[in-house]
């Protein structure tokens, strides 16, 4: 993605953490952009600004983030503020150091092990029952169905082993290829090293929940096997499987995989 000019802190951020010093800490779009904020005695936050109402949008990830808190660690709701297209979330930091840091480069079994475990944790630690954000096959075909009709897919944009689908021929391969019955746990949904954060080798957070939601728990295994493989070596990915305590399932990975490229 080409870099345009470093953004600055909007003037609705100031006005909500008055005081507190912003540092970009991540942009994956233009339009959304992370800032860690410093306050005057040290404390840590972080703020997500979207300028353009993407998908997830924030106040989503807020209500999943707020249903969350008694069952697992993420970060907490401080703000959530919208004012014209400016939309922003303030939390509070979650301890640890993500699943990419450099910290944990000198064991990579240990932390892809912590990776698996840290899903599995995740996916035992409330029943779906209590949840009331879906993403139950019935509700990504209709996401993905909507997607295509607004043509908001570029393919150009997904994994190069569904490069050569337009989303008209991915769709209708997901629907010949759906499972027969679905596994549903809570998820996350979007289960990579990024979103993961660990301490001591241990996972000790969890962040970007804007798409947790009641699931086939392979819809987070698919992924995060796929992002074991990105980030630390495809060697790896039946390692995140053994720690997650499955049989990979390679149908169930496909469909899943050829899902994500379709909806995220």
């Amino acid at each position: 993605m080409p870099q345009s000019a470093a953004p600055t802190p909007p003037p609705l951020l100031a006005q909500l953490a008055p005081g507190w010093t912003a540092t970009l800490a991540y942009r994956l779009v233009p339009e959304v952009t992370t800032w860690r904020l410093t306050g005057p005695d040290g404390s840590v936050r972080f703020a997500k600004v979207d300028t353009a109402g993407r998908f997830p949008t924030l106040s989503g990830e807020a209500e999943r983030m707020r249903w969350a808190a008694p069952y697992l660690p993420v970060p907490v709701v401080v703000a959530m503020e919208q004012i014209g297209d400016v939309t922003i979330l303030i939390t509070e930091a979650v301890p640890g150091r993500d699943a990419t840091d450099p910290e944990w480069r000198d064991d990579i079994t240990g932390l892809v092990r912590a990776f698996g475990r840290g899903l599995s944790a995740f996916h035992t630690a409330v029943g779906g029952e209590k949840c009331p954000f879906r993403f139950d096959l019935s509700t990504a075909f209709a996401h993905a169905r909507q997607r295509i009709a607004l043509g908001t897919i570029d393919p150009s944009l997904g994994h190069p082993e569904h490069r050569h689908l337009t989303p008209g021929q991915a769709l209708v391969l997901l629907e010949e290829t759906a499972p027969g019955s679905e596994d549903l746990v809570v998820c996350h949904g979007d289960y990579c090293p990024p979103n993961v954060l660990l301490t001591d080798g241990r996972v000790s957070g969890y962040v970007d929940l804007g798409e947790l939601g009641v699931a086939d728990r392979w819809w987070d295994i698919a992924i995060g096997g796929w992002s074991t493989g990105w980030n630390f070596g495809v060697e790896f990915e039946c390692l995140f499987y053994d720690s997650y305590g499955i049989e990979p399932d390679r149908d169930r990975i496909a469909f899943y995989r050829l899902l994500y490229d379709l909806v995220s």
